[in-house]
């Protein structure tokens, strides 16, 4: 671990980070693929097996590719879907749950993951920085015809008056991530007093860039991982173990008065 002043020293003990997390008025807690991994969610590069390892999974993965093989690219993301059958949230997921549900509105989870298992563990108001991979949404702008509710069946389906196509509802290589959820992330980390960044490499920007401002802005960054991350060297503390484990652990103690 890193201090303020950039001197190394001995990783800042649980206890202690546990106390940030009791006295922070606000916190944002940013996620990536680690916590999902641990509860069997394929990554994005482990989803192309069998069949589907034939293909560029960067084609298989932008609105160019889909445009050009839209029934292969739709068949894919229903393959990913399918892989999520079964999964369930683990005991990461259930803690920072637990946290929002009992009155305590201070914390805002932004994630990098596109699995909904945040939401399914009951967290409310997740700010999907990449989309969702359990939703769709039109291809083209949609018409006063388009309503996913009626769209005609098919791979992909498609709206049965002006043909529209209906896609997944990520954010593609190519794209920009959805606007006021970035702003929302940004205004979170630029208010947090503290900021949990818990299970990603950090190399993936604009999302790892928001730990950056919340450590600008003056609040204290913790990284819990498995592993280094790129992040590590502006964290104030790195707890290195499993989200699954320690989250549950930093996030059981008794709530405090919510911010106004």
């Amino acid at each position: 671990m890193t201090d303020d002043a950039g001197t190394s020293g001995p990783c800042t003990p649980l206890d202690e980070v546990r106390a940030w997390v009791r006295d922070a008025r606000r916190i944002a807690v940013l996620t990536g693929a680690g916590i999902s991994a641990e509860s069997g969610v394929p990554t994005f590069r482990d989803a192309q097996t069998g069949y589907w390892a034939q293909f560029n999974p960067m084609e298989m993965a932008s609105e160019t590719g889909f445009r050009a093989q839209p029934a292969r690219v739709w068949d894919w993301y229903a393959h990913r879907r399918g892989l999520l059958a079964g999964v369930q949230p683990n005991a990461g997921h259930r803690a920072l749950a637990a946290f929002a549900q009992h009155g305590r509105r201070r914390l805002t989870l932004i994630t990098q993951n596109v699995d909904g298992l945040h939401q399914r563990a009951g967290s409310p108001d997740v700010l999907c920085l990449h989309g969702d991979l359990t939703a769709d949404r039109w291809l083209d702008r949609p018409r006063a015809c388009c309503d996913l509710a009626h769209a005609a069946p098919g791979h992909p389906p498609r709206c049965p008056t002006c043909g529209n196509l209906v896609r997944p509802g990520v954010v593609w290589f190519g794209e920009a991530l959805p606007l006021p959820v970035l702003a929302a992330a940004q205004q979170a980390a630029q208010s947090c007093e503290l900021m949990l960044v818990v299970g990603t490499a950090g190399a993936v920007y604009p999302a790892a860039g928001l730990a950056h401002q919340a450590r600008h802005a003056g609040a204290r960054v913790v990284v819990v991982n498995t592993a280094a991350s790129e992040l590590d060297g502006i964290a104030h503390a790195v707890l290195r173990g499993s989200a699954a484990r320690l989250l549950p652990l930093l996030l059981d103690g008794p709530p405090m008065v919510e911010a106004p």
